[in-house]
């Protein structure tokens, strides 16, 4: 699979290209709500786990023929592990004026030098679902070495450094971070922290783990009022139904994944794009959880986890 992947539509950012500088699925969290599944690599160790002149090329040629809105780095793992991050943004803000974000959850901000290599990007958007220890190690299931205290002590030194946007995600689940005892502490320490924007989520695809339930539409609603005028509901659930991502491209491989399974090849040939073009859309749409990749006989198929409504 390539290191670029989309452009997809998201709520947050427009058209969003991804570039994926962590291998599956290597992560800092093992967290119960992951669309990506569980951790197979859970660690704190910082190195170059892709060739960053590789990403450099590929994202040039898909910028060539590309406008996207925002080139996140994002992907199947955490994005802070990978050691030459800061080149990576340095470089990208060298061959496009389109904005950088990075989606991170947060968790290495403590390090000093995780901070300086990140003041670049544009947006960062780090996690923070509880203000409990006993909640956030249910929650995320950190790596050893990480805990609540540690991380906070990071965002909050990252918003001190920090001069570009920080949007604070939120992810609420039903029974474990929902309560009012639980939102009054979260609520607390995000007034300590600033962020630009509070950004409520829910579990919308199937989770790494079943305990990972979904916050009503009504409840984020009230939550989000109760989180004041900074905050926004960003989960993709709303009274409708209607999915985020309808339209273009994007649009017609879920409609045609919806009926069958289908390859690289044939989603490249049906739309007429290129195989590469096909695995990059792929990607993107597999790292938000809009389809899952299945094997037969040595072949990867993908497909909807949504039955076709025409069936």
């Amino acid at each position: 699979m390539p290191y670029i992947f989309g452009p997809v539509p998201s709520r947050r950012l427009g058209m969003s290209l991804g570039v994926d500088l962590i291998p599956p699925k290597t992560c800092t969290y093992n967290c119960l709500y992951c669309q990506l599944g569980s951790t197979k690599n859970k660690t704190l160790v910082r190195k170059p786990y892709v060739e960053t002149h590789e990403v450099m090329e590929e994202l040039r040629r898909v910028l060539r023929k590309s406008d996207p809105d925002a080139v996140t780095l994002a992907g199947s793992g955490e994005p802070t592990l990978h050691s030459e991050i800061g080149e990576v943004i340095d470089q990208i803000k060298s061959i496009t004026e389109t904005r950088i974000a990075l989606l991170t959850n947060g968790s290495l901000f403590w390090e000093d030098e995780v901070r300086q290599k990140v003041l670049h990007a544009d947006i960062i958007m780090p996690t923070l679902s509880s203000a409990s220890e006993e909640t956030f190690r249910l929650i995320h299931r950190p790596a050893h070495g990480l805990d609540l205290a540690r991380v906070v002590d990071g965002l909050r030194k990252l918003r001190k450094d920090y001069e570009g946007r920080l949007w604070l995600e939120v992810v609420l689940l039903a029974g474990i971070n929902d309560s009012e005892r639980e939102l009054e502490g979260l609520r607390t320490l995000i007034q300590q922290l600033r962020p630009d924007r509070i950004q409520l989520n829910t579990v919308v695809r199937p989770p790494a783990d079943a305990r990972a339930m979904p916050v009503s539409r009504d409840r984020l609603d009230s939550i989000k009022a109760f989180f004041g005028r900074s905050a926004q509901v960003i989960a993709d659930v709303s009274p409708a139904g209607k999915r985020e991502g309808e339209g273009g491209v994007a649009d017609a491989l879920m409609d045609m994944v919806r009926r069958r399974p289908l390859r690289s090849v044939d989603i490249a040939k049906a739309l007429g794009i290129s195989i590469e073009d096909a695995q990059r859309l792929v990607k993107g749409l597999l790292m938000k959880g809009n389809i899952i990749s299945q094997e037969h006989f040595g072949e990867i198929y993908y497909r909807s986890h949504e039955k076709d409504v025409r069936e």
